[in-house]
């Protein structure tokens, strides 16, 4: 199964703008980025810019780069055109904001892929509910026993009632696989009700009948979301340094 992995790299941020070259330890964090996910499996790997500033950053360090439009409303449209003319059968979208990626987690996405039918694939984290019922910006997961989505929510799922019994409790981890017309479909359907409530996207996918296979890893990563995460960040490698 040939295999292409794609980081989009978009500038604009509300919360951190240019994050994408933001330097951690003194390399741009797209630079992190491509350089874990050039270790895994995928045969392609190319990153997905909207500006040329980040295009001139990504060639410095001699990463494949395409220029995509500045306008697409999510990272699902900016991988497609990207991938669109590559001759592959999966997709997989790693987040420009990850450096922390281990290439092991793309490689048993992409096993994963191989070895079931689902049109599309996502990683989850188990963790304590303590740790992000009270946080709408870690969605929650609830899976099927062989390991489907159920249901994303930036709410906590599954809710434990008083006198009820605990169960996993799951945070995905945004990183997907796509078989080709999987992502060729869903960047075609219309935003769904759920998604427009909830802001996630991957709920278009279930609205619309779409299964996605979930793996679960315990790798605890830093994304950069802010300017504090990156601080978290330079904090983690300095301390593993030492």
């Amino acid at each position: 199964m040939k295999t292409a992995a794609v980081i989009p790299a978009r500038y604009g941020s509300m919360r951190f703008p240019g994050k994408v070259l933001a330097q951690l330890q003194g390399k741009p964090i797209i630079q992190w980025v491509w350089e874990r996910a050039i270790q895994s499996k995928a045969d392609v790997v190319l990153i997905a810019a909207d500006d040329p500033k980040v295009e001139e950053a990504i060639k410095k360090f001699g990463g494949n780069v395409v220029m995509t439009r500045p306008d697409h409303p999510s990272g699902s449209d900016r991988i497609w055109e990207a991938a669109e003319n590559l001759d592959v059968d999966l997709i997989v979208n790693i987040q420009g904001d990850e450096p922390m990626i281990p290439p092991s987690v793309i490689n048993d996405l992409i096993d994963a892929m191989a070895n079931c039918d689902a049109e599309m694939g996502t990683v989850v984290v188990p963790v304590k509910r303590s740790e992000v019922e009270h946080n709408p910006n870690l969605p929650k997961v609830t899976l099927t026993s062989d390991g489907y989505a159920i249901y994303f929510s930036r709410s906590m799922i599954p809710y434990l009632r008083e006198g009820g019994e605990e169960t996993e409790v799951y945070r995905h981890w945004g990183i997907y696989a796509y078989r080709r017309e999987a992502l060729k479909k869903f960047v075609s359907l219309p935003p769904g009700k759920l998604e427009q409530c909830e802001k996630l996207e991957q709920l278009r996918a279930l609205e619309n009948g779409m299964r996605i296979k979930v793996i679960q890893t315990n790798f605890e990563t830093i994304g950069i979301d802010t300017p504090e995460d990156l601080e978290r960040a330079e904090a983690f490698l300095a301390q593993r340094k030492g």
